[in-house]
């Protein structure tokens, strides 16, 4: 007999099998020998009281042997296979090539970066230089913005498709297992590349392609259908299947899309800037201690106010990370958070950021590309106020409320540098007035947070795309042309990492379907 219930633990009682087994007896109200074991399904920090608390979900098994579930999918050798062509391999196209392999079909993915290896070198000339390669970057090359944005994979995406199945082909390609179990599951953008490459290396084992430094620049389409790709390279790829999987920064295929006269959308996104506090100070607010704990992770945190009828909320939350430079063009500043897998570093930082809406911005109803327009500008303000060199423009957080320029700024974690202005200068009024309405509230909400300790780096602006492109609800097809697939987030269908990969296993079972 298996029974499940939840228990709860102090932090250090969490790694003892003993008072595990014993809650569990407790609570059953059995003798604790009819017990041969348990398996923990969910785990999470409950800080709400005096005491922090681990709650857990555990199966205890009952006068019958212990069996973990295991998780393991059948795959194809796909080399003869019926070609689906896969534009970009961020979570969404590497995660489509997958579902390709278990449906029979063969992934040709195409991904105009490099290997993650060696993005890294175009990653440290963007930090040691300034200088940003448009075709890899943070948000260019194997993994895409996933794989240098810290590994979060919380999701509100459960009615969307398995995410135990994406948790579970991480782990299967080396993620720990606590991904399975925890409320927050997170890997660390430092075991990530590993992780990716076993997922590439397992796609081209089974009979897949993936093509790097290869640049999608048209694709295909007769008579409503689609017929395939061209690259860079003036090459045509055949398939009766595109998926495009680009991500949120790939403007070059919206501008293709305009051209060929396909249906685009715009769409709203969220924009502001990246706060950052000491790491510690987090700690104690949310552990309610001087100190924290050994057995507990470095803290998070989630706020959301309404100002002025405009919610203000934190975003992509990173416990002891590091604020990075994300721009994909010269000439402008874009910022976003990640953390290690120990999340070891001294500051924690977040997004912190509100909606813009199609009425906010003029003509936005009619064009799709005036939120895209808008957020370009305010990106390029924000490089001419940073003063070059991806030095972003920055202030104190009390400072920016009251409207003072700092003095100087705290030591932070973004290594191009940054600039003390304004940020009025460089943020649109509205979002400007929504922040500052927002943060001494937040201050009130959660204790130390309103503090001049406190930096906030613009901008924070690829928050996802401000674009839509249209797709059928049932088919995924995109309404002009059959066999073409507008996937994931820079489609405007996902929002991270797991509802990325989910929607990009659903495009191929719409395929297959």
């Amino acid at each position: 007999m298996q029974k499940e219930i939840e228990i709860a633990l102090i932090p250090e009682a969490i790694q003892d099998d003993n008072r595990i087994l014993q809650e569990g007896a407790k609570k059953l109200r059995i003798p604790l020998n009819r017990i041969s074991g348990f398996h923990i399904r969910k785990r999470s920090i409950d800080a709400r009281g005096k005491q922090v608390l681990f709650r857990m979900r555990v199966v205890y098994f009952i006068d019958e042997p212990v069996v973990v579930p295991e998780f393991h999918i059948p795959l194809q050798q796909v080399q003869d296979a019926e070609p689906v062509i896969i534009i970009g391999a961020g979570p969404a196209g590497l995660f489509a090539a997958y579902k390709c392999l278990q449906r029979g079909l063969k992934p040709i993915v195409i991904e105009r970066g490099k290997k993650v290896q060696d993005r890294r070198r175009d990653l440290a000339k963007i930090n040691r230089e300034g200088f940003v390669n448009p075709e890899s970057n943070y948000c260019y090359g194997e993994g895409g913005a996933g794989t240098y944005s810290d590994g979060k994979l919380y999701t509100r995406s459960n009615k969307r498709g398995d995410v135990h199945e994406v948790l579970s082909i991480f782990v299967e390609h080396g993620a720990p297992d606590d991904i399975l179990v925890d409320a927050r599951p997170h890997i660390g953008t430092n075991k990530l590349p590993h992780i990716i490459e076993s997922i590439r290396e397992r796609i081209i084992e089974y009979g897949g392609e993936v093509l790097f430094d290869c640049k999608v620049v048209d694709i295909i389409a007769n008579f409503g259908k689609v017929e395939g790709v061209i690259t860079d390279a003036g090459e045509t790829l055949k398939a009766k299947h595109v998926v495009v999987a680009t991500g949120h920064s790939a403007r070059d295929i919206f501008e293709l899309f305009r051209q060929k006269g396909w249906s685009l959308e715009a769409k709203p996104f969220a924009l502001g800037v990246r706060i950052e506090h000491p790491q510690e100070l987090i700690d104690q607010a949310q552990y309610h201690c001087s100190i924290r704990p050994e057995n507990l992770p470095p803290a998070y945190y989630s706020l959301v106010e309404q100002v002025d009828g405009r919610g203000v909320f934190s975003f992509c939350m990173c416990p002891g990370g590091i604020i990075a430079p994300c721009a994909t063009e010269q000439n402008e500043i874009v910022v976003n958070g990640w953390s290690p897998s120990k999340r070891n570093n001294p500051h924690a930082n977040s997004g912190t950021v509100i909606q813009i809406n199609l009425e906010d911005i003029p003509n936005a109803a009619e064009d799709p590309f005036a939120l895209l327009e808008f957020q370009r500008q305010v990106e390029q303000r924000a490089f001419v106020y940073g003063g070059g060199n991806l030095v972003a423009p920055a202030q104190r957080m009390v400072d920016f409320v009251q409207n003072k320029v700092s003095n100087d700024l705290p030591i932070n974690s973004y290594k191009p540098g940054t600039r003390s202005v304004s940020l009025q200068e460089v943020l649109p009024d509205f979002v400007h007035r929504a922040l500052q309405g927002a943060l001494p509230i937040f201050g009130r909400k959660m204790k130390g947070y309103y503090t001049n300790e406190a930096i906030l780096v613009g901008v924070e602006s690829r928050t996802s795309s401000p674009i839509r492109i249209p797709r059928d609800k049932d088919t995924l097809q995109h309404p002009q042309i059959e066999g073409l697939y507008p996937c994931a987030e820079g489609a405007g269908y996902a929002g991270g990492i797991v509802s990325a990969a989910i929607d990009g296993m659903n495009c191929i079972d719409a395929i297959k379907r």
